[in-house]
This record gives structure tokens, sequence and C-alpha cells, in this order.
């Protein structure tokens, strides 16, 4: 067996093994509740408020696959619609769990697409332009959050406020040179002998788009959660969890842990509050990391052992 085929064995299990950190990550996040708080905090919320943070769940994790499809326009390459569905499912509860979300995210990739006739090249393009689609909506949703976010939720110190703001600004320039690039620069950049060219403008506003929605999903998932027991506007809110989210995200900590609890802690001052919070971020990360991660390891499974049947069934019959 010859170097090149041990080191591509290698990064495909990778895949499994970023699968067993997610989840003993998400077990680290909620292993300091006992099971009777976790219980309490799903059972004081009402079902409807479930219901809706359970939809909003999945229609983010639709939006997440969405981005495995518009890296596949790129490529300019076509595969049956399950497949990037699936792809881009597990990938994204696992990264969303594990962190390093290009790593993470990459090895699960290359684990799938390499066996339906995809390139290593072309894996690498798709990863990157996957992390370019989640950069561009994280510009585009600081901007709005900073327009969003009451001041208080922050802190109220100039430094705090100053490097806000710098935030903001970084945003709208990088926003402007990516749509701007899409529409002028036709060159392709060579790293590493790899060629990337820029989306049109089309594509690129589809990538502000879809990773838009998941963010925005994600944010409803919380206030689903949390709007039954404190009175907050979706206004104030929706700005808070974008820049938290944002943070969270770019830290690498796993499912952003602490970010949300520090800004949130600032916009809902008061022991009670903070037990409210408490109950609605232990639903929220249960509903949209846990149940996820779950769901994905079922479908990995059952995937792994009927793959052969699965992927004959994506062959035309002549």
């Amino acid at each position: 067996m010859n170097i090149s085929t041990i080191l591509n064995k290698l990064v495909s299990w990778l895949g499994l093994f970023f699968f067993a950190l997610a989840a003993y990550m998400i077990y680290r996040q909620l292993s300091k509740y006992s099971l009777d708080e976790l219980k309490n905090a799903l059972l004081s919320i009402p079902f409807d408020n479930l219901l809706y943070a359970l939809s909003a769940s999945f229609i983010g994790y639709v939006a997440l696959s969405t981005y495995d499809y518009l890296a596949l326009k790129y490529i300019k390459k076509k595969l049956a619609a399950w497949k990037w569905i699936l792809t881009g499912f597990v990938g994204f509860s696992i990264s969303n769990n594990a962190g390093h979300a290009i790593v993470s995210g990459g090895t699960v990739r290359y684990r799938f697409y390499s066996r339906w006739g995809i390139c290593p090249g072309d894996i690498v393009k798709m990863v990157t332009f996957s992390g370019f689609t989640y950069l561009v909506a994280c510009f585009f949703l600081i901007i709005v959050g900073y327009v969003l976010t009451p001041e208080h939720a922050f802190g109220g110190n100039d430094s705090t406020r100053m490097s806000t703001l710098i935030t903001m600004i970084l945003s709208v320039i990088g926003l402007a040179i990516y749509l701007w690039a899409s529409v002028y620069y036709k060159k392709d950049l060579v790293i590493k002998g790899i060629g990337f060219k820029m989306p049109n403008l089309k594509l690129a506003l589809e990538q502000v788009f879809i990773g838009s929605i998941d963010i925005v999903m994600a944010s409803l998932v919380l206030y689903s959660v949390l709007i039954c027991f404190v009175e907050i506007d979706f206004v104030t809110f929706m700005g808070a969890f974008i820049i938290a989210q944002v943070l969270g995200v770019y830290s690498q900590v796993p499912g952003g842990l602490g970010v949300f609890e520090l800004v949130f802690s600032n916009i809902l001052p008061g022991q009670d509050n903070q037990a409210i919070l408490f109950g609605a971020l232990i639903a929220y990360r249960i509903i949209y990391y846990l149940l996820p991660l779950v769901l994905s390891g079922i479908v990995l499974v059952v995937y792994e052992f009927f793959r052969k049947d699965i992927d004959l069934t994506d062959i035309p019959h002549k």
C-alpha cells in the first residue's frame, strides 16, 4: 500500500474521529447539569415553543446543507440531492459541536465526496467556498447586528464600543470587496497548485442569503425557548445573538460555549433572569446541538451499513 493510499484512508477515517470528538464536546457541555436540571429545563417550556424551536432548527440545518449545494455549483459538478443533503447535515452537525469547522467538516466531506467521484482538489475548493459562504454571511449579519444591538449588551466602556465599531467597519469593507471582486476580478487565485475563481455576483449573493438564513434560524431556536419566560423584543435579541454567534465561531469554542452566557447576561441582568437564561440555554443546546448530532450519528451508521445498496440506487438504469 503506497503513501498516497494510506493518507487517503487516514483523512477519510478522520471524519469518524471528529464525530466522536463532537459527541465528547457536547457531553462536556451538558455534563455539568444533572438529569433533573436537563429534564426541568425542557419541561418548563411550553410544547408550542419547543415545536417552534425544533422547526427553526430543522430549517437551519436545511440551510446549512445548502452550503454544499452552492459549493457544487461553484465547482460546476452535479450530485443527487440526497448526497449533498446527507454530507452537509452530517458535516455541520459534527463541526458545530467539535469546533474547527474547516478541519472537522472538511474531513467528513472528503470521506463522502471522494467516494462519489469528486477529486481532492475540487473538495478543497468546496470546503473553502463554504467557509467563505459563512464568512460573507457573517460580514452581512455583523453589520445588521451592530445596528440592532443595544449598547449595554456588550458593556459600556469605550474600548468595547470602539472594538465593536471597528469590527463592523471591517465587515462593511470585507463584504464590499467580496461583492466587487465577484463582478470585476476574473483572474484565478492559485494556492498550492489549486486555482480558485471568484464566484459570479449571483452566486455571491446566494452565499450571503443562505448563510444568513442558517444564523437567523439558529437565533429563532433560542428565542422560541426564551420568549415564553421573559419579555425581550426580537430586534434587541436578534442583534445580540448575531454578534454572539459570530464571536462564538471565531473563538473556535465548540458551540460558542460561554459567549452566549456573557452576551445575554448583560442583556438580562438579575438573578431571576439568569435562572431563566440557564434553562433556555440548556434547551437551546439540546435542540440545536445535541439532537442533530444524535440524528446524524444514526444516519451515518445506517448509510455506512447499507452504503453499497444506497449508492447503487443513484445509478441510472439503461
